[in-house]
């Protein structure tokens, strides 16, 4: 089974780039973010044309995740993240079913620092950690994908000097993602690939992609029985250099399901 996440970066503007990249690519399950679009303005009949059933939860302008499947029935579980009643941003969804856990999340970007966004961005991580440290000891394949918006290590930035004030590189965001870590859940692309630089991003300003000036912000996060059953994973990095594309490319992970 191929689980891929995407952030697309505005579905309306990205949708010809998404179908053609489900043609290509041929993700059994798609987590996306970055929807950018409000509940009812969700493409749906354009995503069944391509085969994909869909849940996603809207947001207008800002935000939003969606899960696309096919060949599996998915049932939501969750439409925002647990902790915290009064947060009506749309960042987390999650799906399964008995056989499988997908969670699709938008972590906060959190920038300026210090600031209230930054003070969010930490906030929704603590939420997380204390919700996935629930989700991490399921006896089924459990994934928790998406845009993470944390560089995890030196190695998953091109230059360190160009984000060492940015709220993705802060102490603080990093150690809550080591936390995250610790609780059991392990980083894909790293483990596979320990010693390779990897992005996932790269700025439409300077340009960033022709020079792979980019940094590793996407991640799979698979617990013990997830892990078992992995079989690959990988960027779809080309899909970064089509015309009119997000500034995000995929990743996707096989597992022998």
């Amino acid at each position: 089974m191929k689980i891929a996440t995407y952030n697309i970066n505005g579905i309306g503007a990205r949708l010809p780039v998404l179908l053609k990249w489900l043609e290509e690519s041929k993700p059994d399950i798609a987590c996306l973010q970055e929807l950018k679009a409000p509940q009812e303005r969700f493409p749906l009949d354009d995503i069944k044309m391509a085969g994909y059933n869909a849940s996603w939860v809207g947001q207008k302008s800002w935000n939003g995740v969606a899960v696309l499947s096919k060949n599996i029935e998915l049932k939501e579980h969750l439409r925002a993240l647990p902790g915290d009643d009064t947060d009506i941003q749309s960042r987390y969804l999650e799906c399964g079913s008995d056989t499988l856990s997908v969670s699709c999340l938008y972590l906060p970007n959190g920038n300026p620092v210090p600031g209230p966004k930054f003070d969010y961005k930490l906030s929704w991580m603590k939420r997380l950690h204390d919700h996935s440290g629930k989700l991490v000891h399921s006896t089924i394949p459990t994934i928790l994908t998406g845009d993470y918006n944390v560089i995890p290590e030196e190695q998953d930035v091109y230059k360190v000097d160009h984000v060492i004030k940015d709220a993705l590189f802060q102490p603080e965001s990093r150690n809550a993602y080591r936390d995250l870590l610790s609780l059991g859940w392990t980083d894909t692309l790293r483990h596979l690939f320990p010693n390779e630089r990897i992005y996932t991003y790269w700025d439409y300003f300077r340009n960033a992609y022709g020079r792979n000036a980019g940094m590793r912000i996407d991640h799979f996060l698979l617990n013990a029985p997830a892990l078992k059953k992995l079989k690959g994973a990988g960027v779809d990095k080309y899909v970064r250099g089509w015309e009119k594309t997000s500034d995000h490319a995929p990743v996707w992970i096989e597992l022998d399901l």
